[in-house]
């Protein structure tokens, strides 16, 4: 039996965070699909590690995590007719991440009224907002000082996200002691 492999396609998917002189986020992704060989995609021709796919998306939020404004770009695609649909992605724009945030999304920009690639590239978009949100977050709210002091701590937001920050596990022992507990059944529920 031979471990022998051939190479058939490559993704990249690569996604980056940036802050704003506004206050806002951008987050942009891009998209690459690679194809090892000469591949015939009806409507071209794409030579041997030339590209299938690629595109490119800029996402505009403010710091509650709600679009602002999209940009979609398709640099490559198999037809002349996959750029059409760029425009579309304007109407995610009020649109906030958290959770449900897929399927909101796939209702207004899912199937024939978007692009798949483009659609699917907002997955990792999202986690990447997520992640430049902490960012700022551990920048300006010193977690350690608020934990040090006797106040009341709110409810942090990544409970149940993942196994890791499940409400009975370790790690929100430690995040949101029990006896620190603000009871935030009085405040207004967040925005999904």
């Amino acid at each position: 039996m031979s471990n022998a492999r051939t190479l058939l396609h490559t993704r990249h998917v690569t996604c980056t965070a940036y802050q704003r002189y506004d206050g806002l986020l951008d987050v942009e992704g891009e998209m690459r699909d690679i194809t090892p060989e000469d591949a015939d995609m009806l409507f071209r021709v794409v030579p041997a590690e030339g590209e299938i796919h690629h595109m490119h998306i800029t996402m505009t939020l403010d710091r509650e995590l709600v679009i602002q404004q999209v940009t979609a770009r398709t640099h490559a695609g198999p037809t002349p007719y996959c750029a059409q649909i760029e425009s579309a992605y304007s109407a995610l724009a009020g649109l906030r991440i958290g959770p449900g945030f897929m399927p909101k999304l796939k209702q207004r920009v899912g199937g024939a009224r978007g692009c798949t690639h483009l659609t699917e590239l907002f997955g990792p978009m999202a986690t990447t907002a997520y992640q430049a949100h902490f960012a700022l977050l551990r920048k300006h709210d010193h977690l350690r000082e608020r934990l040090a002091s006797d106040r009341l701590l709110p409810r942090p937001s990544l409970i149940d996200s993942c196994h890791t920050y499940r409400l009975d596990g370790e790690a929100i022992k430690v995040i949101w002691p029990e006896d620190r507990r603000l009871d935030d059944s009085a405040l207004p529920a967040k925005p999904e």
